[in-house]
């Protein structure tokens, strides 16, 4: 008997092989670097009826991570759950939480003792789920003026303090309204000049960089070394430009994850704001399927 039989004779005996050990490799599971995220606003409408259900289900597909939404600040709730509990019922389905869109837009325009308080809050409420980010997810469209992205930097930085100071971390996420041509000047232009890197970093939106920035994903990332902790993954329709699952869309998806630098990337988030096939929850199924069998590879 040679020594490899021997030695596989002796760990069948001693209880020590397992039957992961003797499956072809093609079989055997697979650890990635990043969980697979889902931005839970995407389930928007199952999340109002069934918080913790849809989770669940999110989970049963491969997702082990989410982006959440929805805080009440006044009330310490996510989806009218108290954060500490809420925190107990995801680590009973194995679920995290790495990040978090808040609602500082509402107060843009208030005194910046109102927007403190509420952040304060937002902290509290992302140390209770155990996340590492807060993001300032939006612009209302009032406010999108070249004057106003010059103010946003000030309230950005003076946020990216505050959390960073609480031992967290902050981060602006983009829509398209940032690449916006104000006679030669783009609010995106002003964030990325105006802010601290070491206070606000920088979470990509890849569909909107797509769909209307003049700038590529990699341009973006080379030229913002450090920033880009976190992306947003979602598709294209190839018609309507609207949104899409995965694999249904025109966004070159192999191509950019094969080939992109990843050193700064955290955490990932899959996403379809709307336009869904189906139904929100059917769609979050379509898109884990064609993205764990063609894309997961490259994360």
């Amino acid at each position: 008997m040679n020594s490899l039989s021997s030695r596989r004779t002796f760990l069948k005996q001693t209880g020590v092989l397992s039957v992961s050990s003797i499956l072809p490799l093609s079989v055997l599971p697979v650890h990635y670097k990043y969980k697979m995220g889902l931005q839970l606003f995407t389930i928007r409408d199952a999340m109002a009826k069934d918080p913790l259900g849809s989770i669940k289900y999110a989970r049963s597909l491969g997702y082990e991570d989410g982006e959440i939404y929805g805080y009440n600040g006044d009330n310490d709730t996510y989806y009218g759950t108290k954060s500490k509990e809420f925190k107990k019922q995801l680590d009973s389905l194995d679920f995290t939480i790495s990040s978090g869109h808040y609602n500082f837009s509402s107060r843009f325009n208030q005194p910046i003792d109102v927007l403190k308080k509420y952040v304060d809050q937002c902290i509290i409420g992302s140390k209770n789920l155990n996340s590492k980010y807060i993001t300032w997810p939006w612009l209302a469209p009032d406010y999108r003026t070249i004057d106003n992205f010059k103010v946003l930097t000030d309230k950005l930085n003076i946020i990216g303090e505050q959390v960073t100071n609480a031992g967290l971390q902050f981060a602006y996420h983009n829509h398209d309204f940032e690449f916006t041509d104000h006679n030669g000047e783009q609010g995106y232009d002003i964030i990325l000049s105006g802010t601290d890197p070491n206070l606000v970093k920088l979470q990509m939106d890849m569909y909107w960089v797509e769909h209307s920035s003049n700038k590529g994903i990699h341009e973006l990332i080379k030229e913002n070394q450090g920033r880009y902790v976190m992306w947003h993954i979602k598709d294209m329709d190839k018609v309507t430009r609207d949104y899409s699952e995965m694999g249904n869309g025109s966004i070159d998806y192999k191509n950019i994850l094969s080939s992109i630098e990843q050193k700064d990337l955290q955490y990932y988030y899959i996403e379809q704001g709307g336009n869904f096939a189906k139904n929100s929850m059917q769609s979050i199924t379509d898109s884990a399927i064609y993205f764990k069998k063609h894309l997961q590879r490259y994360l």
